[in-house]
């Protein structure tokens, strides 16, 4: 896939255009592997575009210091603003997002994340983009008050179907199989025309997963992992009403 994402970029200011182009072309001849992410790759696969104050750029774990100190090498700013997934390069107010995990540290980058090759032209430069499955596994957890992702999940599922890799998918959501089930009914209710972009063997196994779970008994642990979704909105759970966050421990049921 090779595509120029234009009316996009028209959302930027000229300044910001200027930073995201150098910051482009310095991040192609650091030769550190990099994914563009974020507004700007759901733009490139469903042609949705939107303001953005920023582009995402997706990296390793262990590349992400160096990307941060390519640049500061180079006079930008820099901040580290989570250890656990998300730091910035800055110059003045300007600034890109440099990712490389989740905000609740469940999905991590991997090797496996370059292995496709989906290109786009962005100012002007042609970047490597996240893949659909990668960039629809990267949104399946942001589900805070003020920031939803779960529209560009349908939008995704609607124009890249035919490019998603189904069982990677799955694979990556083992453990939170649940969360792929209630993005994949929500497709279904949006857009009931179209359910069967989604392969009726990922309904068939998600269901019986579902029907097998009922009928085993509830886990003694009072535990809530509303906090995969936002740290904040589910705080009270955790501080006042004993549940138990991912980790740590909570009252038990009697």
């Amino acid at each position: 896939m090779t595509e120029t994402i234009r009316q996009i970029a028209a959302t930027a200011s000229p300044e910001a255009e200027a930073f995201y182009a150098e910051s482009l072309r310095l991040l192609t001849e650091s030769g550190i592997p990099f994914l563009l992410g974020g507004t700007y790759a759901v733009c490139a696969y469903t042609g949705i575009s939107r303001p953005t104050k920023d582009i995402d750029v997706f990296c390793k774990a262990g590349d992400f210091p160096r990307i941060l100190s390519y640049f500061q090498d180079r006079g930008y700013g820099t901040a580290i603003e989570d250890e656990r997934w998300l730091g910035k390069v800055l110059q003045g107010e300007l600034f890109f997002d440099v990712i490389f995990n989740s905000a609740v540290s469940v999905n991590p980058v991997t090797e496996r994340w370059f292995k496709e090759s989906h290109t786009v032209t962005l100012f002007g430069r042609e970047v490597q983009v996240t893949p659909p499955t990668e960039l629809i596994y990267s949104k399946a957890f942001v589900q805070i008050r003020h920031k939803y992702d779960g529209a560009d999940v349908a939008h995704l599922i609607l124009r890249q179907h035919d490019r998603i890799d189904w069982k990677r998918l799955l694979s990556y959501m083992e453990q939170y199989w649940e969360v792929l089930l209630i993005h994949l009914l929500n497709f279904r209710f949006i857009y009931p025309s179209e359910r069967d972009l989604v392969p009726q063997w990922l309904m068939d196994e998600l269901l019986t997963r579902l029907s097998e779970r009922t009928r085993l008994p509830v886990p003694q642990t009072r535990i809530c992992r509303g906090r995969l979704f936002s740290r904040e909105d589910y705080l009270i759970d955790v501080t006042q009403w004993g549940f138990a966050d991912m980790a740590g421990e909570g009252t038990k049921n009697d």
